[in-house]
């Protein structure tokens, strides 16, 4: 299961919690740090949050942090539909436009590309669009309630708190 930490940032009596989790990059997490061209890219776009809903049957103050999961399943199934379908549409468009080239005694090179291109690019939209029913109907569960965050606005640099 792969797990997200959100922060709620409302609630109703329905039963249904609204939180916030932050969209993170891979980057900053290696040890190669100042170095890293793609770090300095990530760093210079702020950081994204998506909102959503989640049901649940306790209540969750504002500011309470969760931990989500979601099964890997869902993101391996998108990642497959996303990435492998355009891969092997190119491959069936590219043997197609092979044997269609042979048959109307064309240029194959000129055609296989074409036609691979052609169907590779409709297999990657076909995916994109199956890839987000799939996320649409994958519902992240409420693993853990982690509490409310600490408040360090009045920590000195010692982390000492002064009233």
């Amino acid at each position: 299961m792969m797990e997200q930490v959100a922060k709620v940032i409302g609630s109703d009596s329905d039963g249904w919690v609204t939180v916030q989790v932050e969209m993170k990059s891979a980057c900053s997490h290696c040890s190669q740090g100042e170095s890293c061209g793609t770090s300095a890219v990530a760093k210079a776009f702020s950081s994204k949050f998506q909102v959503f809903s989640l049901a649940t049957t306790e209540f969750y103050p504002n500011g309470t942090l969760l931990r989500l999961g979601l099964p890997e399943s869902v993101v391996l199934k998108a990642a497959a539909l996303v990435y492998l379908l355009p891969l092997i549409g190119m491959f069936v468009g590219g043997t197609l436009g092979n044997i269609l080239a042979t048959a109307l005694d064309a240029n194959h090179d000129a055609i296989s590309l074409l036609l691979a291109v052609l169907v590779a690019v409709f297999a990657w939209s076909l995916g994109k669009r199956q890839a987000r029913a799939l996320e649409a109907t994958a519902q992240p569960v409420i693993l853990a309630n982690l509490g409310r965050p600490l408040a360090t606005e009045n920590a000195d640099a010692n982390g000492c708190c002064h009233p």
